[in-house]
């Protein structure tokens, strides 16, 4: 049930990160949704939940570092896609 959950979140986390960085416009890409969440709540969550002292808790630190890691790679993704469009 945990793997299912964390599986939402971070769909949740990434379908929100394609919103902000505006990816809207082409509808969501859930796939992208999932990984950007994912790894960004690993990577960006975790950081920032150590950084700022919380621990590994549930906290509001480690939900905006969650955001914070999945915009950064959804950003990353969508100029890694239109530079390798634009090459061909």
């Amino acid at each position: 049930m945990l793997i299912i959950g964390l599986i939402l979140f971070g769909m949740i986390i990434g379908a929100g990160a394609q919103l902000i960085v505006g990816r809207s416009r082409k509808g969501l890409d859930w796939t992208l949704a999932i990984v950007a969440g994912l790894v960004g709540s690993f990577v960006g969550g975790l950081l920032i939940s150590l950084l700022s002292g919380d621990g590994l808790e549930f906290r509001a630190s480690g939900i905006i570092g969650s955001l914070v890691g999945a915009i950064i790679i959804t950003a990353v993704w969508t100029w890694w896609k239109r530079r390798s469009s634009d090459k061909s």
